[in-house]
């Protein structure tokens, strides 16, 4: 059986899993059939991200702080006003295209793209903030149980970055 921290992965964290995995697949699948070879590219860019955001914080170049952890609230609480307000208008047909309000062009560059950066970015951060919460648990010599929360938020970060790629990348795709 699967074993995570000394004990058993509870029914609830299986499902969550596998729910997790088919959305994911389900939708690196659908865009991939789109625009052919843009899932291997986000996981790629990913994991570039992922190995930059982690050389920069093993080396101490950048550093969560209280104050950049509220500037990074505050992003992700604007991130979230935004999708759930293009999520609406596209819904009742305010909007139209295949992207909705990410669809809109500001200087010639589609909206999707700038918020899209934007939410790479403070995902990059968020990776931060994540090494910095492990790095805290094992110099305080946490329980053992606190590694599972650790491992978690990190695979969070991590899924938010991907779909935050690949999402920019079909939209610059949606050119072609």
């Amino acid at each position: 059986p699967l074993r995570l921290v000394g004990s058993e992965m509870c029914i609830r964290d299986r499902a969550y899993a596998l729910f997790e995995g088919m959305a994911l697949g389900g939708l690196s699948g659908l865009l991939d059939r789109m625009y052919p070879g843009v899932a291997v590219q986000a996981v790629i860019a990913t994991l570039g991200v992922f190995a930059v955001s982690l050389f920069l914080f093993k080396s101490g170049r950048v550093r969560a702080t209280a104050k950049s952890i509220k500037f990074l609230l505050i992003g992700m609480c604007g991130l979230i006003i935004f999708g759930l307000t293009n999520l609406v208008l596209t819904m009742t047909g305010v909007t139209g295209g295949q992207w909705g309000l990410r669809g809109v062009e500001v200087f010639g560059i589609p909206l999707g793209v700038i918020i899209g950066i934007l939410a790479i970015l403070m995902a990059a951060f968020s990776l931060i903030v994540d090494f910095g919460d492990i790095q805290d648990a094992v110099n305080d010599r946490a329980p053992e149980v606190e590694s599972w929360r650790c491992a978690f938020g990190l695979t969070m970060t991590l899924v938010w970055l991907y779909v935050e790629i690949i999402r920019v990348l079909a939209i610059l795709r949606g050119d072609d």
